[in-house]
Order: structure tokens, then C-alpha cells, then sequence
């Protein structure tokens, strides 16, 4: 008892760091850490527009991400050189300094500050994926200079308190400039965590010593399924070099996650008992991302969306990995509650995406843009003015419209959290108002396209009819109770 009550007194900071002293003081403190999260949690849901329904989720997936991190540690899988790292920077960088400055910044001056970016600094990739949504390939050369990269990551820190960096591509391991790799940004900014989405053929034993010394990032290796189904779209033997770079990974005690593109012809699979258990289980990923397939991007094809009553079933597949299975895996549509809906255009707490020509846009899966990081650079800006132009004013009005800071009884349907895929009538308007230009031959294909625009309508008014009332039913028809047991 006294134990517990000295463990409330504590940041959860200082828990962290205390909880991975040894196994022994590990296994004792993490009951009462999961407590204290709780508590934390249950003090948010006094906040008018805090939905409990939604505060029960994200506490499980932080309670998910740290038992399976602790499991992890104990088949001596995670580096404790590299947990220092981890901790340090995300922990008391990410969660506290970060998020601390963050609320003061809104609640003082109502400035939104994003918790991250999303930098694509090379488009050049060596697969040639179908329905690629960057349209990478061996020939796409578009790729940040470094001092650009640099300076980027450098500012975004600086100017928002930033230290969380998600790296995607093409390919990010194959950025290079002036004789300088990938490996070198990460060393340079060792107080920055970067999670990297990459199909994880370059994560030889050589390149994953190079991550473990570093100790900051986090690779989100991407697979379709089992052998057959990722090589069926990334290429003949990729699956086996994917197994190679998770035995390397584990070898190294370098934490990393498996990232998943739903489709109408792979959605079940992918939330299946046996893909979760192989992935998570056997091959011993930490987290899962899920990006159902988007219709943007190389070989656009609305017969690869999921169908509106398989997005129902990946929902409700998402709740019980949660809840039952124990493992963090997050949807980015379907588990909108997550994150208090759409995140993009640099809301606070959320971010914005920067691809290797220097355009700016809100998210990846919105590859239009009205402002270019090289040109504001030299214009005498800075990050502060991508956010605050017009284009990514509209899209943050769009969301608090739609319920972001909101009264609970103002908040609409976050299983449709996405204005491009779940509300494209809405983004069509922001786009036209805003005369924006497009990140590729792709995107501007489809902006052109009336039956682009006429199918994605179509599927929202579909998807809306099955999911509005069940956003009712768990999430707005849920009191407080819910989290009654975290008193």
C-alpha cells in the first residue's frame, strides 16, 4: 500500500525509467504503472470534449505497447542501450517535454503546435509495388538535399518542440546526399525518435548494427500477408528477406513493428488470429500500423478498396487485437478514436508530410500541396509558415467542424476520421478553393477525374450508413462507467 501510494506521487517519467532497472522491479512495478496510466486517463475524461468510450481505447493501446515491450525485455529481444535511448527520447522528449509544451502554447496563445512530421526524403525505391501510393520506383530520383533535411528537423524542434520523426519513402534507406546517408541524420539528431516505414530488404546485419548504435528508430517493416501474398505484390523473394531483416532486428535488440495495406482481396486475412500470432507472436514485432489501401498513388483501382462491410469487420477485428489479443495495433481509419479524428495539416499534436521535392502537404493520402519547404526557405520562412497557410488552415477548420476540441455532443463519426477517404466532398471543396497543385502525374489524373470524385462519394455515403450507428452505439451512448474501473 505504501508503495502504491509513494508510485502516485511520481511522474510517469520517472516510472519509465525506474521499470526497466531489472526484471525483478520491472514485473513489480508495472501493476501500479498500469494504474497510474488509468488514473491519467480518467482525469482527461473530465474534460468536456473528451469521449470516455474513446480514452478506454487509447489506454489500452498504451497498456498493450508497454506489456509487450516488457514481454520484449524479458526474452532479451530490446537492447538496454538502446531502451535508454528509447526512453529518454520518447518518453520525457515525446510524451512530456513535448506535449507539456504543446498545451501551453494552446491554451496561452491558441496555437496549434504538431507533434510530428512525416518526411519522405527520397521517392527512389528498389521494388516496384502495385498501387504504390507514392508512385516510387528505381527511376524516381526526387530526394532532400541534406542541408534542407537538416535544417527541417532541426526547426521542428526548435520551433514546436518536436522530437518524434516518422520517416517514409520510397525507400528511406536508400536516401543519400553529399556522401551522407540516412544513418547520419539519425546520429545528428539523437534526441529525436524516428519510427521508418521501409520493405525492410535493406536491413542487412550491417545496416541494422548501424540503427542499434544509434538507437533511435524504429523500423515499420511492411508485409501483405503471409510469402504468398507479399511477394505477390513486392516481388518474388522479398518475404524471405523480410524474415531476414526480423531475425537481424531481433539479433540487434532493435524494437520494430509490421506495417499492413488492407484490400478487398486480403482484409481478413490481415486481422486474422494467424497472421496476428505469427507476426506478433513468433516473429516478435512490438506494434502494428494498418493504412487500408487508398485510391491515390500509381495504378489507382477502387476494386483494391476494402468494401464497406469489410471495413465493419476490421473494426471490429481492431478492438479485440486490443483488448483481448493484448498487442498494439492500430487501424488509421477505422481507429480514428485514437487520435481524436484526422490529424494532418499540422493540428496540434498531429503533423504534416514532406516529400523529396520539397512540396508540403497535409498527409500523405492528400498528395496536394500549395506550399514548397525550398521556396519558403528561401523567401526568408520557416516551418511556422507552411502551417499557417490557407490550405492547412481549412483542412484544421474542417476538423474542429467536424468535432476536434469540441463538446462531446459536437463530435461526429472518428471511424470516418479521414476528409480524403471518408468525407472527399468536403476535401473537394477545401482543394478547389485552395487552386492547389498535385504531388504527381497520379494525383492530378484524379483531381481532374469526375468518376474518381463520384466513386469515392459514393463509397463515403455506403460506409457512413454502417458505421454512423455504431459510432452511437459504442462511443457517444457510453457514460463515464466505462473507465469506472480505473478508479
Amino acid at each position: 500500500m505504501k508503495i502504491a501510494k509513494s508510485i502516485r506521487k511520481i511522474s510517469l517519467a520517472e516510472l519509465s525509467n525506474l521499470v526497466f532497472a531489472s526484471p525483478r522491479i520491472r514485473h513489480l512495478l508495472l501493476p501500479l504503472i498500469d494504474k497510474k496510466i488509468k488514473r491519467d486517463v480518467l482525469k482527461k475524461a473530465e474534460k468536456s470534449y473528451e469521449i470516455p468510450a474513446e480514452l478506454e481505447e487509447q489506454y489500452y493501446f498504451v497498456r498493450d505497447l508497454l506489456m509487450t515491450a516488457s514481454e520484449r525485455m524479458d526474452e532479451n529481444l530490446l537492447s538496454p542501450d538502446i531502451l535508454k535511448t528509447v526512453f529518454k527520447n520518447f518518453v520525457d522528449n515525446i510524451l512530456f517535454k513535448s506535449t507539456k509544451a504543446k498545451d501551453e502554447a494552446y491554451e496561452k496563445q491558441k496555437v496549434e503546435y504538431p507533434r510530428l512530421l512525416l518526411i519522405s526524403p527520397t521517392q527512389r525505391c528498389n521494388l516496384r509495388c502495385k498501387g504504390c501510393y507514392a508512385g516510387s520506383d528505381k527511376e524516381t530520383a526526387a530526394s532532400l538535399d541534406w542541408d534542407t533535411f537538416d535544417r527541417i528537423l532541426t526547426e521542428k524542434e526548435e520551433l514546436w518542440s518536436s522530437y518524434f520523426t516518422t520517416i517514409t519513402g520510397g525507400e528511406p534507406f536508400l536516401w543519400s546526399d553529399n556522401g551522407k546517408t540516412i544513418f547520419d541524420i539519425f546520429a545528428k539528431h539523437k534526441n529525436q525518435y524516428f519510427l521508418v516505414y521501409t520493405n525492410g530488404t535493406l536491413l542487412n546485419k550491417e545496416n541494422v548494427r548501424k540503427l542499434a548504435e544509434v538507437g533511435n528508430v524504429a523500423p515499420a517493416i511492411s508485409v501483405e500477408g503471409f510469402k504468398k501474398e507479399t511477394d505477390a505484390r513486392r516481388g518474388e523473394g522479398v518475404h524471405d528477406r523480410i524474415l531476414q531483416a526480423f531475425a537481424n532486428l531481433r539479433e540487434a535488440g532493435n524494437p520494430f513493428g509490421i506495417s499492413v495495406t488492407p484490400t478487398r482481396q486480403n482484409a481478413e486475412l490481415l486481422i486474422s488470429d494467424e497472421f496476428i500470432d505469427f507476426y506478433f507472436k513468433e516473429q516478435k514485432a512490438l506494434f502494428g500500423w494498418s493504412f487500408q489501401y487508398m485510391p491515390i498513388g500509381r495504378e489507382i483501382d477502387f476494386d483494391t478498396m476494402v468494401t464497406p462491410e469489410q471495413r465493419l469487420y476490421l473494426y471490429k477485428r481492431s478492438k479485440y487485437i486490443l483488448k483481448e489479443k493484448g498487442f498494439a495495433h492500430c487501424d488509421f481509419w477505422n481507429n480514428g478514436y485514437l487520435s481524436n479524428g484526422c490529424i494532418a495539416a499540422g493540428r496540434k499534436g498531429g503533423f504534416a508530410y514532406i516529400e523529396g521535392n520539397g512540396n508540403v502537404a497535409p498527409c500523405a493520402f492528400i498528395p496536394y500541396y500549395t506550399a514548397n519547404i525550398y521556396d519558403i526557405y528561401k523567401n526568408g520562412g520557416n516551418l511556422d509558415t507552411v502551417r499557417e497557410t490557407k490550405f492547412f488552415k481549412d483542412i484544421r477548420n474542417w476538423q474542429k467542424n467536424y468535432g476536434y476540441m469540441q463538446p462531446r455532443g459536437r463530435v461526429k463519426n472518428r471511424l470516418m476520421p479521414c476528409p480524403m477517404r471518408d468525407h472527399h466532398q468536403e476535401i473537394c471543396k477545401i482543394l478547389k478553393e485552395n487552386n492547389v497543385q498535385s504531388l504527381d502525374v497520379f494525383a492530378e489524373e484524379a483531381l481532374k477525374s469526375d468518376r474518381y470524385h463520384e466513386q469515392l462519394i459514393d463509397y463515403d455515403e455506403k460506409v457512413a450508413a454502417l458505421l454512423d450507428p455504431v459510432w452511437e452505439s459504442d462511443f457517444m451512448e457510453q457514460g463515464e462507467d466505462v473507465l469506472s474501473e480505473a478508479v
